[in-house]
């Protein structure tokens, strides 16, 4: 009798001699043979966590971009502490891995403006809302031409406040983004030097909601390089992962729109905020505490 034959022969009936001497040409220890017969339906602490991540993915369409980071993040918000690298082998057991995609980023500076200061110098962080703000214009291909984005973003929980979108790159469109947020005196908005930011009309508007401006380095990506840490998470876990160039340009405006207010806002999982909290639900919680 074959190996295979005898355990399905000695699970069947349970006999206690086969057992016996099926352990002994194994080499196996009797205890050992039954521990694992009464544990081989049980599963294992992995396959549970495997659960659990499946559920905080499913919770979402948009986070399957889940990576192990926010994964354990995610899990540490429902009381589970479990490490970096069990959390990783339970993903790879899952097949919940996947490949890192990078983005292309397009923003151009223009050297001929005179420099004027960098407020920001590259200090995001904010201890209070709507004092330091940022702000950008990043292009997507569309089957009817190039849309252009133009967000606005608080630095105190990276929260996209404003955003306005259209098939142009003019100074209205950072005119009527920069409309959307009110009178803010005394609050910095900070940018590239591009055309449309140093234009008079931005600026003239900017001093009527009372908003002060800062302006990148010429040439210097990283002097803004948080909105452009938005700009690539908007593609790479959305954008690169549809096909922009067969929509059209109001498709793409619904796709994007969703997916800051309906998930980017208030359900993604953000390193920027302690407790990874998305932007919205921090701002409540601090809202909340201070009441």
């Amino acid at each position: 009798m074959k190996t295979s034959e005898r355990h399905l022969f000695v699970l069947k009936f349970k006999d206690k001699y086969a057992v016996k001497h099926m352990c002994i040409s194994l080499k196996i220890s009797e205890s050992g043979y039954y521990r694992w017969l009464k544990n081989r339906c049980k599963q294992t602490s992995r396959q549970l966590l495997l659960v659990i991540i499946k559920e905080i993915l499913s919770e979402h369409p948009d986070n399957d971009n889940y990576g192990v980071k926010r994964v354990k993040t995610a899990l540490f918000q429902r009381g589970i502490t479990v490490s970096h690298r069990t959390v990783y082998r339970t993903m790879k057991e899952g097949c919940l891995l996947h490949k890192r995609r990078k983005p292309h980023g397009i923003t151009k500076a223009t050297t001929e403006i005179q420099e004027k200061e960098n407020l920001i110098k590259r200090d995001f962080k904010s201890d209070k809302p709507l004092t330091k703000l940022l702000t950008d214009i990043t292009e997507i291909p569309c089957c009817d031409g190039k849309l252009y984005v133009s967000p606005v973003m608080d630095c105190f929980n990276g929260e996209i406040i404003a955003l306005q979108m259209r098939g142009n790159m003019k100074k209205e469109l950072c005119v009527d983004t920069v409309k959307q947020l009110g009178k803010l005196s005394g609050a910095i908005l900070h940018s590239d030097r591009g055309s449309q930011y140093t234009s008079a009309d931005f600026r003239d508007q900017l001093k009527t909601q009372g908003i002060i401006q800062s302006l990148s380095g010429a040439g210097r990506c990283y002097d803004n390089s948080r909105m452009e840490s938005f700009f690539a998470t908007l593609k790479k876990e959305k954008l690169y992962r549809i096909p922009t160039y067969r929509m059209t340009r109001e498709e793409v405006k619904s796709v994007i729109f969703r997916y800051i207010f309906g998930y980017y806002n208030t359900q993604r999982i953000t390193s920027f905020n302690p407790g990874g909290w998305p932007p919205v639900k921090y701002r409540e919680l601090l809202k909340a505490s201070a009441a």
